[in-house]
């Protein structure tokens, strides 16, 4: 009689389990989008995490940042946690368009790219973060290669040549100097701050290193939509193409099938939110520590759960 009880109090609970998880949504995996980037790889470690405590299977699926779109178009993928919407291209305007893709909303995280300096040249710039005030003293930026102009690190030849057209464009008192590599980006400017010596770079957020350094940004005109033709948006009322960087969206998107086949998983996915402060200091744990991106994630759900709980309930 007691085995039989058990037995019986087993396939309830079973029984139990399965129309949870069928009242939410189908038992076949969500297939979740990895990027080559590690703050995306920890959005979608979270989620996929957040998403089987509700009691959805996952696979995690490897994919590029343009390929991934026409997956999630044909639902090959389900589920991306973290998209840029200013590195995709027209595919996924298209796909939005067409119904094939589903905008589910803001990430929470605030993309920004642009210049950056570290706190104390606001000792030696007055009237910094602005623009204006950056003009008035680029002689304070220079360096032994470009003096009187002020120096800017650029990104690599192979990324852009974003921040050389605008000095160009603006006539602006700096000269670009391309960075070899992200790391060698990062090499310079963590020797310059450990010197206190005068640096500007082009570099961008979400970035473990805003969670070592203080870095501030240059607040640049914001781009505009007829920049090219009406000179009154940028840097000089007497010049075109000269407005500060476009800045990203940052995104989830699902297959447009996904609120039909795992209703639940998308009650999560509505909910799910990271902000920069959290995505800067997982990344230093990970990058700069060396700890393993999964121990990582566990670590900080486990410790979290105030914040997660209302998310996992959502999809319940």
């Amino acid at each position: 009689m007691k085995l039989r009880y058990k037995l019986l109090s087993l396939v309830v609970c079973a029984l139990f389990s399965t129309n949870v998880l069928a009242a939410n949504g189908s038992s076949d995996p969500i297939k979740v989008a990895i990027n080559d980037w590690t703050g995306q790889h920890l959005t979608a470690h979270i989620t996929a995490q957040l998403l089987q405590k509700a009691g959805f299977n996952i696979e995690l699926v490897t994919a590029g940042t343009v390929p991934q779109l026409a997956a999630i178009a044909q639902g090959n993928i389900h589920l991306q946690t973290e998209l840029w919407d200013n590195n995709v291209g027209d595919i996924y305007h298209k796909a939005v368009e067409d119904g094939e893709i589903i905008v589910v909303g803001p990430l929470g995280l605030q993309a920004r790219e642009g210049w950056m300096y570290p706190g104390y040249m606001e000792e030696k710039c007055p009237g910094l973060p602005s623009h204006t005030a950056l003009i008035e003293c680029a002689q304070a930026f220079a360096g032994p290669d470009t003096f009187p102009k002020g120096r800017v690190i650029t990104y690599p030849a192979s990324w852009g040549t974003k921040s050389k057209d605008l000095i160009e464009a603006a006539e602006l008192p700096f000269q670009p100097v391309a960075g070899g590599s992200d790391g060698a980006m990062i090499a310079e400017l963590k020797a310059a701050y450990a010197a206190n010596e005068p640096s500007l770079m082009m570099f961008w957020a979400p970035h473990w290193l805003h969670a070592e350094l203080d870095m501030k940004w240059v607040d640049m005109p914001p781009a505009h939509q007829n920049c090219g033709s009406e000179p009154e948006h940028g840097f000089s009322p007497d010049h075109v193409n000269d407005c500060g960087f476009e800045q990203a969206n940052v995104l989830k998107i699902v297959w447009h099938g996904f609120g039909d086949k795992w209703p639940g998983a998308l009650n999560l996915v509505e909910a799910l939110n990271i902000d920069n402060d959290t995505q800067n200091r997982l990344m230093l744990e990970v990058d700069i520590k060396g700890r393993a991106l999964e121990e990582v994630v566990t670590e900080w759900i486990d410790a979290n759960e105030s914040v997660w709980a209302d998310w996992v309930a959502a999809a319940q």
